[in-house]
C-alpha cells in the first residue's frame, strides 16, 4: 500500500483490545470463519483449498514468507471491525489525530517572505475534521498523493497558520522528502 495508508491503518490497530492471532493455523482458522469456508480463503490467498484445510487442521504450521505476509495482512484488515470503526469515529468527531513526521516542509507565500523549504520534525495534533477527511479519503480508495495533500493542508492550518491567527497570505504548503511519518489517535 502506501506510506500514508499504512500509517493510518497502524494508528487504528493500536486501538485493538485483543492481540491479532500470531500462528499461521490460528490466522487461517480466523479467515475461514470470517469468509465462511475454505474455498474463498484459498482464492483470496492464491493457494489451493487443500492447503487451507491442512493449515486449519494444524498439519502445516510454517508458511512461505510471501504467503505469511499475505495471511497477516488479510487477518489484520479484518480483525475487530467494530473496534476499528469506533476508533475512527472517535478520531473524526472528538479526538482528532496526531501526526509525527520528519520531512521537507516549505510553502508558497508572497514575495519578500522566507519560504524556503527545510527539513522539519513536527509532532502536531490535528483537529477532528482532518482526521475525518483522512479516513474518508482512505476508505474511498485515495492514493498516497491525495492523503499527502490532505495532511499538508492540515499542517498549513494548524502549524503554519495557527488556526487562522497568523500567516494569512500563506497559499500552499509543500510536504516532500518524507523521512518518517507516524499517525496516532
Amino acid at each position: 500500500m502506501s506510506l500514508f495508508g499504512d500509517g493510518l491503518d497502524t494508528a487504528v490497530q493500536k486501538a485493538f483490545t485483543r492481540p491479532v492471532p500470531k500462528s499461521a493455523p490460528a490466522q487461517m482458522r480466523y479467515l475461514v470463519k470470517q469468509l465462511k469456508g475454505t474455498r474463498p480463503v484459498a482464492q483470496m490467498l492464491r493457494i489451493s483449498q487443500r492447503t487451507v484445510e491442512r493449515y486449519v487442521k494444524g498439519q502445516i504450521k510454517k508458511p512461505r514468507p510471501d504467503l505469511a505476509a499475505r495471511l497477516e495482512r488479510e487477518v489484520k484488515a479484518r480483525w475487530q471491525p467494530q473496534i476499528r470503526a469506533k476508533a475512527k469515529e472517535r478520531a473524526a468527531t472528538t479526538g482528532g489525530i496526531v501526526v509525527d513526521t520528519r520531512a521537507r516542509l516549505g510553502y508558497t507565500a508572497p514575495i519578500g517572505t522566507t519560504d524556503d523549504s527545510r527539513i522539519r520534525h513536527l509532532t502536531v495534533a490535528l483537529p477532528p475534521q482532518y482526521a475525518a477527511r483522512l479516513f474518508d479519503a482512505q476508505e474511498a480508495g485515495a492514493g498516497d498523493q491525495q492523503l499527502r495533500q490532505i495532511t499538508a493542508e492540515a499542517l498549513k492550518d494548524v502549524y503554519f497558520q495557527d488556526s487562522g491567527s497568523r500567516a494569512g497570505q500563506l497559499e500552499e504548503v509543500r510536504f516532500t522528502d518524507i523521512e518518517h511519518l507516524e499517525f496516532d489517535l
